[in-house]
This record gives structure tokens, sequence and C-alpha cells, in this order.
């Protein structure tokens, strides 16, 4: 069972910018469901990014992105998890069409626009999207294909920091190794500067000792 409503709304003031229903069978989307999707918009801020509200046999899910809510429902036994994914795939092709649309004004086309429905020509791409969540199988294969995606990412992240680890470590014995080197430098340093002190004075003290056993023996012997 896809997503039943979705909805795409300013963030500041809860205006509606693009609105998509598609009832299933035994299930419509009713006028209430509508107005607790409406009141929803206008009282998300920007201080929750991702949400879900239950409402009886419905589950309300939104989530915030630049300055735009977006917000669908779905039955309560759709899962949980599908509801986020649908929902983050719906803000790409959204943000993707606005960049597309208008460039790097496009936030200035958000917040100027008066107009309620304003961009509604993106009801396409949701439905298509709609369609996309609605089979099992392909349900299955998108939550699948997530996991892997994260399993990857942390992966990556561990070998990442297994490497740096090494790093480290290699980093730590080159230092080790740099310091006791300077210490033998430091050591070699000062026996080369007493040699070169000896051999510059060695024959002045040798020369005065001389001199003073040859007064000795003169004036004392």
């Amino acid at each position: 069972m896809p997503p039943l409503l979705t909805q795409v709304a300013r963030l500041s003031d809860g205006l509606p910018l693009v609105a998509c229903h598609t009832p299933a069978p035994g299930n419509p989307v009713t006028s209430q469901d509508q107005k607790e999707a409406k009141e929803l918009l206008q009282k998300i801020t920007s201080g929750a990014n991702t949400m879900s509200i239950v409402s009886g046999d419905k589950v309300f899910y939104y989530m915030t992105r630049e300055s735009l809510c977006f917000l669908t429902m779905t039955e309560a036994k759709y899962p949980k998890r599908m509801g986020f994914l649908y929902l983050d795939e719906v803000c790409d092709i959204v943000l993707q069409e606005l960049v597309r649309d208008h460039g790097n004004n496009w936030r200035q086309e958000v917040d100027q626009t008066e107009r309620p429905f304003r961009f509604i020509n993106y009801d396409p791409l949701i439905q298509r999207k709609q369609k996309e969540f609605q089979d099992e199988r392909q349900q299955r294969s998108k939550l699948n294909d997530d996991l892997s995606e994260i399993q990857s990412i942390m992966k990556k992240n561990i070998n990442d920091i297994l490497d740096r680890g090494e790093k480290l470590d290699n980093v730590q014995n080159i230092s080790a190794e740099l310091m006791n080197k300077s210490s033998n430098f430091k050591w070699g340093t000062r026996k080369l500067t007493l040699q070169a002190r000896i051999q510059q004075y060695l024959p002045l003290l040798i020369g005065v000792l001389i001199v003073i056993f040859i007064i000795y023996v003169k004036f004392f012997w």
C-alpha cells in the first residue's frame, strides 16, 4: 500500500505548495485526514527534523529540510522506515526540481510566493515516487539497498578509523625514534665540542706546565 497523502509546505507559515492524494481501495483520504495534515503543517517548526504522529489507523510522517516541510500519511501498518525513506526521496526530487527551475533563487521564490500550491506541477513526480513504494517486493529491495548502503558507510568509517590508528602509531614510533636520535645527536655534538676545545687548549696547557716546571727546578730544586 503506497503513501496515501503527500504534501509539501513552506516551513515558516505552513503554506501548502504541493499536494498529492493517492487513496487506496477501501482506504480513502478523508476531509478529516486533510484537515489534520493542514493543522500539522501549520504547527511544525524548524525544531524537529523528522517525526511520526499516530492518528487512529493512520500515521503522519514529516521531515523538514531547508525552508520546506514534507509530510506524508500512511496506514498504521506501513513500515516506519519506509515512510521516512519515501519522504527523504520526495525531498530530493522536489529540491532538485526547484534548483533546476529557479537556480540559486529558489529560496526567494518559495519565500515570496503568496499563492497556495504554487508548485503543483511537481505532483506527477511525487505520484511516480509513490508508485515505487507501492509494491512490497520493491519496498524490501529499497530497505535492503538502504541497509547495505549504511553497512558500507559504517565499514568504511571503521576502516578509516583503524587506518588512522595505524598511522597514529607510526607517527608515535617515528616521533620516539627522532627523539632518540636527537638525544644521541646532542651528546655527539657535546663530545665533538669538548674534543675541539681540548685540542685547542692542550698545547697552551702543556706550555704552561713546562714553564712552571722550569721555574720550580731553577729556584726550588
